[in-house]
């Protein structure tokens, strides 16, 4: 960390201590949010549903949607900040989502002088209308947050009745890799286990919370009538054939029927304004429309 950088820490460390909200659910109006960064793909996507992107001057790695949040600057993943870095873009307000980090970069940021304020993250319906909210109160325009809360609680109410009478609920199990052969699934307490509620399903895995390497055994108690991933690339993904062709998998009867389900990662886990369209399409996709 630079002399310069360190002095004007060390500068606002006051300043941003009162910035903090008591609660992170009661945002309050930033003072300046001209030059505004976002953390968390969400986030970006509410300010730009509000219509307030112009304030936007960089964003974190998540932010994949709309297009043109991909043209921001880049400040680094959301999970592995490093202060310079978002730092460098000169901000006058930080909006970050609760499960950023790492806890001391946050802390850095916390006491750098800039404004500086938490949205709750919460994998639900009513933890997507909370951060709309949220977002509006930070961006002083609650009037345009609660319209966007209501048509988004709306569209979402109209997804759920889909799936209310459903009397076989699928059991879906949510791969997030398969390195290696290796099986790493949700459990309870994520975004996959989330959206799967919502879609009316059942989480095949409910013995732990967070992300674990699945047994065979395992794999096959869970009894998945289908898999659900993230449509993506790169050394984390595995071919339909693979997951197949995983002994386990194989054994059951997701397997059996090869029935697969891959979305778009920020689209599916996202919880902002798409989710709701996210939803009806994985419902599609479990029970035909």
């Amino acid at each position: 960390m630079t002399l310069s950088l360190k002095r004007f820490l060390a500068a606002g460390a006051i300043v941003a201590l009162a910035s903090l909200p008591a609660n992170a659910q009661e945002l309050h109006p930033f003072a300046d949010s001209s030059r505004l960064v976002s953390i968390g793909g969400s986030l970006t996507e509410i300010i730009y549903a509000l219509g307030e992107e112009g304030k936007l001057i960089a964003r974190d790695q998540t932010a994949t949607y709309p297009e043109a949040a991909a043209a921001l600057p880049d400040v680094g993943y959301m999970r592995q900040l490093a202060p310079e870095g978002v730092l460098s873009v000169s901000p006058s307000a930080l909006l970050v989502i609760e499960g950023s980090g790492p806890p001391e970069a946050l802390d850095v940021l916390s006491h750098a002088g800039v404004e500086y304020q938490t949205v709750p993250e919460g994998f639900s319906h009513e933890g997507i209308l909370v951060k709309v909210r949220a977002v509006g109160q930070a961006l002083g325009v609650p009037d345009k947050a609660e319209a966007l809360a209501t048509e988004l609680d709306t569209a979402l109410k109209a997804v759920e009745e889909r799936t209310a009478n459903i009397a076989e609920r699928k059991r879906v199990l949510f791969v997030l890799s398969a390195e290696g052969g290796k099986i790493q699934a949700s459990g309870t307490g994520t975004a996959a286990d989330g959206i799967i509620a919502l879609a009316g399903a059942v989480n095949a895995i409910d013995e732990y919370s967070g992300y674990k390497a699945l047994t065979e055994e395992a794999i096959i108690e869970a009894a998945p009538d289908v898999i659900l991933m993230m449509d993506r690339g790169g050394d984390h993904s595995a071919s339909n054939a693979d997951l197949i062709g995983n002994p386990a998998i194989a054994l059951t009867e997701a397997g059996r029927n090869h029935a697969i389900i891959r979305l778009d990662g920020a689209y599916l886990l996202g919880f902002g304004p798409r989710t709701a369209e996210a939803v009806s399409e994985l419902v599609d996709a479990l029970y035909g429309e």
